[in-house]
């Protein structure tokens, strides 16, 4: 069953595209909620009647009225019904029976709000989860891209806010690269675990003894998902395996996010985004709109990844709140995290690197930075190099223009141990390295 394609009024309409999340939100929305949850019930009677416990006209009653709801019910007037009893399950099923025209029995066979309601979440997060790991291997891709172009390309590495010793623009990139493909595989993990539920009122699938093993393996193989050992509804891991290799991604997309906002700033400038945006007051600015919304987006992750984790206490065999508590967290996840990897594909897919710019800040301590080489050298001929050296570096005085170090030394000696590209260590073998495992990973993928 598909989600219709007309127009459906929910939240995040204003902000959605914003942060990434305007191709997403359709699958997340009230009305995705609702088809999800009819095409549970209508593959609960599909179940049933490959058991036994259904006629081919309840199932073509019930999928032809699923079809109507799903085009026609008001979110808003099932929100309003679902107060009384906590979920929008226990009206969706009764206004079911009224319209499937068929049996009572034949329609939610077996079932409890919660199974409908945890496997329609399950559906949702499968079809949208596919959209968000689609976007971190665009955004894994470009990465993989600029590594492999910029594999040579010096740049200054920079700890803890300095300057610290050369490496290239290529390993950067490398680190964003393992990162997204990192996330990617775990996700993808996630995605192809998450199982149906079925379980009954207490989970011990009673109204459907003797099927009930069969009818829930049934069930989970008509909608797609994974086959559960048991019933789930008090043991979360589906869920919390789900929120946190959500938040593992949003952490890898915010990394490099946040590395294109730094880079981008004007006493940088040693990138910018291929269509960076405007500012409504200052006609000067350009600025790395989509790293900036991929780093907002990413940075409300951890907060729902903690709600969702905090919400695992599900007390005997049904939770009072803490099950609720999930559904929205959830959702969000995966609407922030697909829109910060949408973002930050769009932001490292068309980066402009501008080398000139990466030797002037390479450049920028005159040398400074090799000091660790010109200290290892010195120290071959006397026992004070790291402080002669640190003296110099502090004074601001140039290394290859110290006595105190040429005199040992020599000043040609000195300026070619402070060439930045005599000391990248393994950065371009890291490199080679990353991109071969994310080659592999295509391998696998194709």
């Amino acid at each position: 069953m598909t989600v219709p394609a007309q127009s459906d009024p929910t939240r995040g309409a204003l902000f959605d595209p914003v942060f990434g999340a305007g191709d997403l939100a359709p699958l997340l929305s009230d009305r995705a909620w609702i088809t999800a949850l009819l095409e549970v019930e209508v593959a609960i009677t599909r179940a049933a009647e490959k058991h036994g416990r259904a006629t081919p006209a309840d199932v073509a009653g019930v999928a032809a009225a699923a079809e109507d709801l799903a085009r026609d019910l008001d979110p808003a007037e099932l929100g309003r019904l679902s107060a009384a009893g906590g979920n929008p399950v226990i009206p969706l099923v009764k206004i079911l029976r009224e319209r499937a025209g068929v049996p009572a029995a034949a329609v939610h066979v077996g079932a409890t709000s919660q199974d409908v309601l945890d496997s329609a979440l399950m559906l949702l997060a499968h079809e949208a989860g596919r959209y968000v790991v689609a976007e971190l291997r665009a955004a894994a891709d470009a990465a993989a891209h600029l590594a492999r172009r910029h594999r040579d390309t010096p740049t200054v590495a920079r700890t803890l806010g300095q300057q610290a010793l050369p490496t290239t623009f290529g390993a950067l990139a490398a680190t964003w690269l393992v990162a997204l493909d990192d996330a990617t595989f775990e996700l993808d993990r996630a995605l192809s675990a998450l199982p149906v539920q079925y379980g009954g009122a207490a989970g011990t699938l009673a109204a459907v003894n003797p099927d009930g093993l069969a009818f829930a393996d049934t069930l989970a193989d008509l909608l797609g998902l994974a086959r559960p050992l048991v019933p789930w509804h008090t043991a979360r891991t589906p869920i919390t395996r789900l929120a946190t290799a959500l938040g593992v991604a949003a952490g890898a997309v915010a990394k490099p996010a946040t590395d294109v906002v730094l880079m981008a700033a004007t006493e940088f400038g040693e990138v910018s985004e291929d269509a960076p945006g405007g500012s409504s007051a200052m006609p000067h600015k350009r600025n790395p709109v989509a790293a900036i919304t991929a780093r907002a987006a990413a940075r409300r992750v951890p907060g729902l990844v903690a709600t969702v984790l905090a919400s695992t206490d599900h007390e005997f065999a049904r939770a009072a709140g803490a099950w609720h508590a999930e559904w929205e967290p959830l959702t969000d996840l995966l609407r922030l995290t697909g829109g910060a990897a949408h973002q930050l594909s769009t932001s490292i897919g068309g980066l402009h690197v501008h080398p000139d710019a990466l030797a002037r800040n390479l450049d920028r301590t005159g040398g400074a930075i090799l000091a660790e080489k010109v200290t290892a050298a010195l120290a071959q001929h006397t026992d004070d190099a790291r402080d002669i050296v640190t003296a110099a570096a502090q004074a601001g005085t140039p290394l290859d223009h110290d006595p105190a170090i040429t005199g040992h030394l020599g000043a040609e000696r000195v300026r070619t141990l402070l060439d930045p590209t005599r000391y990248l260590g393994h950065a371009g073998d890291l490199v080679d390295r990353a991109l071969a495992h994310h080659d592999r990973l295509l391998g696998g993928q194709a």
